[in-house]
């Protein structure tokens, strides 16, 4: 997504709530019911129950989620971005990865059981990354040329955390040494080998995950994408703290990793990026929204499932290799230690850049 947020006009409310009511289940000749509608029927009595809630609210709700939707992708390049030489002496390896530690991965596990009931996806903070996931992220950072961000799978390491801190000049010393040092203390104190949380620090220019999912990975490096091209990063950060301000910064990264999924000629990641980013953008909505609307969090988080299910339903199908049609809704949903079709062309693991460590 551009700088500037472009949400649908609002005629387009009414289509998408009669989109929506058909996909609900509603009696409508132009949608069929599919096989993945009846796996998903409890999702749709609760969406149903909660659009009678609150009717036109929801619906406006869908709406502004599916302003973050797949665009022609535009790759960055190091030319555009304003980074730190000294950082970027400190990147390599690049992606390193924390040591498996059974009873710390298990507690962590057992933390983010909210997250994964909110995104309905078991390798939300499972705290167990698979090679693809790793390959897809080291092929976003390449494909975009983001060469000084550090990326942490499941791991901790404030130490270095704070060298970074220290080391990024890109970021004015006054934001790195209040909120830059906030940021990283409480990575310290609270470490995300715990209690999870995938996040970008801007102010290490360091993308910590604890999920298995390439779309949250490709959500989070869009984040760093989108500082990469800041002059004035840490104004840009301290703008999140800002009421509703998230909305944007979420926005960009949002549509830019659903632009990535397809630009990658997945249908399956293009699929469970609309599936997973627009509900997980939806609670973004919802804290936005919660004082002003009874149940606004729930209401955020369901309209964006709604979202979610309704474009990733709407995608064109594709053809194979070999010519046969595939349709999406028939793609089973990988499970947790399944790999995803990627493109082959896009997706490349990348060699050298892996670091194991505590």
């Amino acid at each position: 997504m551009d700088d500037k947020l472009r949400y649908p006009a609002m005629s387009h409310l009414q289509n998408t709530f009669h989109a929506t009511r058909s996909w609900a289940g509603k009696p409508s000749a132009a949608v069929e019911c599919s096989e993945a509608a009846r796996r998903e029927r409890c999702l749709v009595r609760s969406a149903s129950s909660l659009a009678r809630h609150f009717g036109w609210k929801v619906m406006l709700l869908v709406v502004l989620v599916t302003g973050c939707s797949a665009r022609p992708y535009h790759a960055g390049s190091a030319q555009q971005y304003r980074t730190s030489e000294e950082l970027l002496a400190r990147t390599s390896p690049q992606i390193e990865r924390g040591k498996p530690h059974r009873v710390l991965d298990g507690i962590g596990w057992v933390w983010g059981i909210p997250g994964k009931v909110l995104l309905f996806d078991r390798r939300v903070e499972n705290h167990n990354i698979d090679q693809q996931t790793e390959a897809a992220i080291a092929a976003y950072l390449a494909q975009n040329e983001l060469h000084s961000v550090k990326v942490r799978l499941n791991q901790y390491h404030p130490r270095d955390d704070w060298k970074r801190l220290a080391a990024n000049k890109s970021v004015g010393a006054g934001w790195r040494y209040t909120l830059g040092t906030f940021s990283v203390l409480t990575e310290t104190l609270f470490p995300g080998r715990v209690f999870g949380g995938d996040h970008y620090n801007p102010f290490t220019n360091t993308v910590h995950l604890y999920s298995n999912v390439p779309a949250l990975a490709w959500h989070e490096a869009g984040h760093a994408k989108d500082f990469a091209r800041r002059k004035w990063k840490g104004t840009y950060a301290a703008a999140y703290l800002l009421p509703s301000a998230a909305l944007y910064h979420e926005a960009i990264a949002t549509s830019d990793a659903i632009s990535y999924a397809a630009m990658t000629g997945s249908a399956a990641a293009e699929k469970e990026a609309y599936q997973i980013l627009y509900p997980a953008y939806g609670t973004y909505v919802g804290n936005a929204i919660s004082g002003y609307i009874p149940l606004g969090y729930v209401a955020g988080v369901i309209g964006g499932h709604i979202a979610g299910r309704w474009k990733a339903g709407s995608l064109p199908s594709r053809v194979d290799e070999r010519g046969a049609v595939v349709d999406l809704d028939s793609m089973p949903k990988p499970r947790e230690s399944s790999s995803h079709a990627f493109s082959a062309n896009a997706i490349q693991p990348v060699s050298g850049t892996t670091a194991l460590t505590d």
